[in-house]
């Protein structure tokens, strides 16, 4: 059998339950839906860092972001195993976001037609990618925060706003109809790597208003915002929610008791962008089958990390609550597995890398921390990890002391580093993380056991690694 192509989609800042067929009847996701049915669904697969370089680079590296010093956006990321790929014979194409740093580092890929942020300002705010080339091209301005700001009513938005230009200049319409014009006028080249970045559904929160009225309508569940949750978050946590409610990143101007139509407004605008999305990715897959391409193909679909949507009063990521570090994970493989299986087994995002690898015929590197996944996708004896790790410093957002999260398949702890405080829960009989059993004496083996795994994680981890991992990087 020759080298499969292989097409990875990712997106921003998707949370789990935002795909029909994952369970969750209010999406509609029909070619989501398809790729469920007919491939492997990883319904149990986490994110390394909850903010989208470091997760990236954990991806398309294998190692946490201590090991590839990718902690936070904008820092240092140039070498990927897309190389790898590459050297193997594989013509490498990325439309899209990738979130390197430079922004158009070639990591890898032959060809790379970059679409970053909607909102760039904290860094590369003056980088004019693809989308803004045809924005300028068309004789359009970029909807964007500064214009946002001079709506009356921009502070009581929450980052939901209707897309007013063309369509066809949304970004995630960009990159997808990009992808397919690729795929159709680019001559035929067998093996293929693709990775196809949505920008969505990353705030601004912006359909088109046509996707966005159905949702409208719809009654979306929404989690309770609980006073005794808020009061019992740790002191970062509130200091966060403090930054947020003055500061409008990327668009949102968070507000600390946000009235549930505002609630929905926004929950409805995310929403509507992932059906956008699904309507490109069911675009692609077509133009793939037109091509030839899907005749031996892996396609893998997932997101970087995913978007509080004020569940526990918080917006967007940089927590490690399940609703971020959770993401849909799923393979079409036709030639590796059976049909709609959806595996429990806990993985992370990074787990990615060596299955690409190993599906290209590729041995990866032998000193990757991250785990194939292959031999779930081919159905043989596989539990998946004991525990999943996720970490995060200080960065311009997030102000607060280093952050560590070990999870199993009940227990999640965080740690903040040099503090007092924390967080643990029993998954089973509290699966929304309301009750921080951090200071509960009833949990405290509990706790002692998880920082205990956390500890020796990041001691075996960086021995084991680093001075390897620095001859490559």
């Amino acid at each position: 059998m020759p080298q499969p192509n292989i097409i990875l989609i990712i997106t921003d800042q998707q949370r789990f339950d935002t795909i029909n067929a994952l369970g969750f009847p209010y999406m509609d996701t029909p070619n989501l839906d398809r790729l469920v049915r007919e491939g492997v669904s990883f319904d149990n697969c986490f994110i390394t860092a909850p903010s989208c370089a470091p997760s990236r680079a954990s991806l398309f590296t294998g190692y946490y972001p201590h090991i590839t010093g990718v902690l936070q956006n904008a820092d240092l990321w140039r070498r990927s195993w897309v190389e790898l790929l590459a050297k193997s014979g594989y013509h490498c194409v990325n439309i899209g976001k990738m979130h390197t740093f430079p922004y158009e580092t070639p990591l890898g890929f032959h060809e790379r037609y970059v679409v970053e942020n909607k909102d760039r300002y904290l860094e590369g705010r003056y980088y004019f990618d693809e989308w803004d080339k045809a924005l300028k091209a068309r004789g359009h301005v970029k909807q964007q925060r500064e214009l946002y700001r001079e709506r009356p009513d921009y502070r009581e938005r929450l980052g939901a706003f209707e897309w007013e230009l063309p369509e066809d200049l949304h970004a995630d319409n960009f990159v997808g109809d990009f992808a397919t014009w690729w795929l159709k006028n680019y001559p035929k080249t067998q093996p293929l790597f693709m990775e196809i970045g949505f920008p969505g559904p990353h705030p601004p929160y912006d359909p088109v208003k046509r996707y966005a009225d159905p949702y409208m309508e719809k009654d979306l569940p929404r989690q309770e915002i609980r006073q005794d949750d808020l009061d019992n978050q740790p002191t970062p946590y509130k200091q966060m929610r403090e930054h947020n409610f003055r500061i409008d990143h990327d668009s949102v101007v968070h507000l600390p008791d946000p009235s549930e139509a505002q609630r929905q407004r926004q929950r409805a605008y995310y929403l509507a962008n992932v059906t956008m999305i699904d309507e490109k990715v069911g675009e692609i897959l077509q133009t793939l089958d037109e091509q030839g391409y899907l005749d031996n193909a892996v396609v893998i679909f997932t997101s970087d990390h995913g978007d509080c949507l004020t569940d526990h009063g918080h917006s967007q990521k940089w927590t490690m609550y399940d609703t971020i570090t959770r993401v849909p994970t799923i393979i079409w493989s036709p030639d590796e597995s059976q049909p709609g299986r959806r595996i429990s087994g806990l993985c992370q995002l990074m787990d990615l890398g060596p299955t690409v690898l190993e599906l290209a015929g590729i041995t990866p590197p032998e000193m990757m921390q991250a785990q194939s996944l292959r031999p779930a996708l081919q159905g043989e004896d596989w539990t998946g990890r004991d525990y999943v790790f996720a970490e995060h410093p200080a960065d311009g957002i997030y102000e607060g002391p280093y952050m560590t999260m070990v999870r199993n398949r009940r227990w999640k702890l965080v740690h903040f580093a040099d503090t007092n405080e924390g967080q643990l829960f029993d998954l089973e009989n509290d699966p929304n993380e309301f009750h921080n059993l951090w200071d509960a004496p009833e949990a405290a083996d509990r706790k002692h056991e998880l920082l205990d795994v956390l500890l020796n994680w990041r001691i075996n981890s960086s021995y084991e690694t680093r001075r390897l991992f620095s001859q490559w990087r």
